[in-house]
């Protein structure tokens, strides 16, 4: 005959109320219980559309449609954040703009230094060349940081640094990219390079090839001109171009000079200021 022993309701009891200590104790020992909450953008931080509506913002970094080929770490939204100070004189110079028919379109605004540690570690994956084909075509990927295309901090990341371009209005939406789709050289002519309703600049955003220093004697015509329509109308609100990149301007002088921030590129980024 087989015994059973009966558990009294006061040790079943102090059984359950241990299981439910021990699981409580390993839930506030969880990476998820213990993540610390996402920093915020400081005060002096906006969304350029609460400043300027009418900016077009393509911010291609949350999209595989770049040198890494795909989305960039912390952006969460396709938003442009800026220094209020930036954000203001980039206003100031699209207001100059559009009595010319034509818009500012901003490609990528404040970098959270979390996707500067990601363009750095593909850097060294020297393997990974699948976006080669377009976006560094003729610059062995071993010379990224050597030939200062790749850094591990950037100016973007202390919020008054960013990327853009002018089109012509109306304009037209750029096509999206699919993932696999043939790749041109950024410095193909415009018919053939990867659709985009910028003006002609003679390379494509993000092309790692000499042809895309602002003054490159190759780029001439209307070219030219489309690149000094760009940086004259920026430096006149105080914004400086990197000699390197037609695209790439910085508002002077910089709130924050000194300080590279990695909050998320998040509408909540910037709540309530």
């Amino acid at each position: 005959m087989t015994r059973i022993r009966m558990t009294s309701p006061r040790t079943g009891l102090r059984g359950l109320v241990a299981a439910a200590a021990a699981l409580l104790t390993v839930a506030l020992l969880s990476p998820t219980a213990q993540a610390a909450p996402e920093p915020k953008a400081p005060a002096e931080f906006v969304a350029l559309s609460s400043v300027d509506r009418s900016i077009i913002q393509e911010m291609r970094y949350i999209t595989p449609h770049d040198f890494v080929g795909e989305p960039i770490d912390g952006y969460r939204q396709p938003l442009c954040i800026l220094t209020r100070p930036a954000a203001e004189a980039l206003h100031r110079a699209q207001l100059g703009l559009l009595r010319q028919g034509y818009s500012l379109k901003v490609y990528d605004c404040y970098r959270p230094q979390r996707a500067v540690d990601q363009f750095v570690r593909w850097a060294k994956d020297l393997d990974d060349v699948k976006m080669k084909a377009e976006f560094y075509p003729d610059v062995d990927k071993s010379r990224l940081f050597a030939d200062g295309y790749i850094a591990a901090k950037s100016g973007h990341s202390r919020g008054s640094t960013m990327d853009l371009t002018i089109v012509k209005l109306p304009a037209p939406p750029t096509p999206p990219y699919h993932p696999g789709q043939p790749l041109v050289p950024c410095y193909a002519p415009q018919s053939q390079r990867f659709p985009d309703n910028s003006l002609d600049m003679g390379t494509g955003f993000d092309c790692f090839d000499t042809l895309a220093h602002t003054d490159d004697p190759r780029v001439q015509g209307v070219q030219r001109a489309h690149r000094q329509l760009l940086k004259s109308t920026l430096e006149a609100q105080g914004f400086v171009n990197l000699p390197e990149e037609w695209w790439h301007f910085t508002f002077q002088p910089e709130p924050f000079p000194d300080t590279y921030f990695d909050f998320p590129v998040a509408r909540r980024s910037v709540a309530g200021h």
